[in-house]
């Protein structure tokens, strides 16, 4: 008697897909885009270098200054909280933004470029906040303006806090960049690359 009829001694069709490749179909399969993964060991090592010495400024810096600036007169509609807030969320949420739009597009390995920007803007942000008491950053526009970091956690009674919440997102800043590199490296795979 047979369950799936025909040959009794013959065995069944195993549906594709559900067995492992094998190691001749694996190495055809994987290679290794060279140009997208040196673009990511480039970024990777300048968000290395970023996150050795957050303090000092980069040319990316200027690029994160823009949108900190705009997201002030974007936010600042929504009353002074979220106005003085809007500097640092405007500056996170671009390459934030950037970088969903990739990868709800199905372009992965760029979102993982992308996801590099956001974290060098969290070191960038990391060092703001430790500055909170300090007030020692030259800040744009001179002695006239405020710390940002200073008159939120003032309103907030966190002033104190001011090395923890920098330390924080450092911290996120490292996680996010470690994500970056690996998916880089892993969607530079010319079988996980959807972009080209």
């Amino acid at each position: 008697m047979t369950v799936f009829g025909g040959n009794p001694r013959s065995r069944p069709a195993t549906p594709r897909g559900l067995l492992p490749p094998s190691p001749q179909q694996a190495s055809q399969g994987q290679r290794v885009n060279y140009l997208k993964a040196g673009f990511v060991g480039i970024i990777g090592l300048y968000g290395i270098l970023c996150a050795l010495s957050p303090g000092t400024y980069r040319w990316l810096d200027l690029v994160n200054l823009v949108f900190h600036e705009a997201g002030h007169a974007v936010f600042g509609f929504l009353g002074d909280f979220l106005g003085v807030l809007g500097g640092t969320l405007m500056q996170l949420l671009i390459p934030a933004i950037a970088t969903g739009h990739f990868l709800l597009n199905g372009q992965r390995w760029s979102g993982m470029v992308t996801l590099f920007w956001v974290s060098q803007s969290l070191f960038n942000v990391s060092v703001y906040v430790k500055d909170a008491r300090a007030q020692a950053l030259p800040l744009l526009g001179g002695d006239g303006v405020i710390h940002d970091w200073n008159w939120l956690l003032g309103r907030l009674g966190l002033l104190s806090w001011d090395q923890v919440i920098g330390s924080v997102f450092y911290t996120m800043g490292l996680l996010v960049l470690t994500v970056s590199i690996l998916g880089g490296l892993y969607f530079s795979l010319s079988d996980q690359a959807v972009d080209t």
